[in-house]
């Protein structure tokens, strides 16, 4: 009995996912579990499994197909398919395809005049991918043939990414964004026209966490399975703070305002995909090891595009770490309908006046951005300095004072 394999079921406020390509081609075996395609939705790429072990009998959704969900992707043949079973599917797969290309790939070709002899094919059995095509075309191997005068220029769609003028070594590249890509500019641009968000800042001595971690990061290693670093001090200090001011943590809905009992913090995390943020729930209820190893935990996820749906969704308040990358001061942007975000920046040593001396310290820009609809300036600088006392007195921390 041929099985149909279908978009899965898409959150409620996901509307559609991005078919990424395809891993297996019509007539393949596959085994049970075995992944098959990707969707991008603009949250997370969800994986498409094998129902069951068999020979893919049919693929009807072609590469950047908008899907949504229940929609046919695939058909599958349960049970193992004998070679002369096999065969004619095959053939008759590319009997309607020269050279073996698919059509994707062959429209591609023929729009930009490749030469597919000058081309080594990454796909199954030496075939030629989208990527083996774009890769040529982007000069990863070879430059693009020349097309005669007398020919019409080719015809560039926004869909792939082709040259789009040559002059010496200048080259362009047309590129569509990705859904996560194009989801994150929406956020933010909504943001920034629907949120009063104004910045306020501060700067923490970061000695006294150094030397904590220092003396303890080994035992805690080896206690918990799971390293010490800065932002179970970042996350704690930032829950003891929301629950001392909760209008930091609430959000506005209509004309309410809603407050959260609970802090659900949300962690950016950089990914080969783009920014993500994945939320640690009741953080108020984790200690420093329950916190790095859910960090640990995203970040994986993240790098391996695993992160789940669920995990994006909801989060009452955010940080976000640049210092990571450098950055020594910065304006963190809301992440709606959150209405502040903490934003962390570079260590860096600087010369302080303490006790009418000159002494250096490692500091760190603290900023926070917050929307003035709901947090009153003051809430927003008590807020900060509540963290910064809490980052350079971690005893704080353990006594919640």
């Amino acid at each position: 009995m041929t099985i149909e394999i279908k978009v899965p079921l898409l959150a409620e406020s996901i509307e559609d996912a991005a078919l990424l390509g395809w891993r297996k081609a019509v007539g393949d075996q596959v085994e049970q579990g075995e992944i098959l395609t990707e969707l991008e939705t603009d949250k997370v790429v969800l994986e498409v499994n094998a129902p069951e072990s068999g020979v893919l009998v049919s693929i009807l959704q072609e590469e950047g197909a908008v899907l949504k969900s229940g929609e046919v992707l695939a058909t599958l043949e349960p049970g193992e398919v004998s070679a002369a079973v096999a065969a004619p599917v095959e053939e008759a797969v590319t009997a309607d395809v020269p050279d073996a290309l698919s059509p994707a790939v062959r429209k591609l070709v023929e729009e930009n005049h490749v030469d597919t002899t000058q081309i080594k094919g990454s796909g199954k059995d030496g075939r030629l991918t989208k990527g083996d095509i774009l890769a040529y075309l982007n000069g990863a191997k070879a430059p693009v043939q020349a097309v005669p005068a007398s020919a019409p220029p080719p015809v560039i769609e926004t869909a792939i990414a082709v040259p789009v003028s040559r002059e010496g070594n200048r080259v362009e590249r047309r590129v569509p964004m990705t859904r996560l890509r194009a989801k994150i500019a929406e956020r933010l641009l909504q943001a920034q026209q629907s949120a009063a968000i104004l910045t306020t800042f501060n700067e923490v001595n970061m000695a006294p966490i150094m030397a904590l971690r220092k003396t303890y990061k080994e035992t805690f290693e080896k206690t918990h399975g799971v390293k010490l670093g800065f932002m179970s001090f970042f996350t704690r200090a930032a829950v003891a703070a929301l629950q001392k001011f909760p209008a930091v943590n609430a959000s506005i809905d209509g004309s309410d305002m809603v407050y959260h009992d609970y802090c659900d913090v949300g962690i950016a995390i950089s990914s080969p995909r783009g920014l993500v943020v994945p939320v640690i729930r009741n953080t108020e209820d984790l200690g420093f090891a329950g916190i790095e190893q859910a960090i640990l935990n995203y970040a994986l996820q993240a790098r391996d595009g695993k992160l789940a749906i669920e995990d994006m969704l909801g989060g009452t308040f955010s940080i976000t770490n640049g210092g990571t990358f450098g950055s020594l001061l910065s304006t963190p942007i809301l992440n709606p309908p959150q209405s502040a975000i903490l934003g962390m920046h570079k260590i860096q040593e600087k010369p302080m006046a303490e006790n009418g001396q000159v002494v250096i310290r490692p500091m760190m820009y603290l900023a926070l951005s917050y929307d003035h609809r709901i947090i009153d300036g003051r809430e927003a600088v008590q807020f900060l300095v509540t963290i910064k006392d809490a980052l350079e007195d971690p005893a704080r921390l353990l006594l919640e004072v």
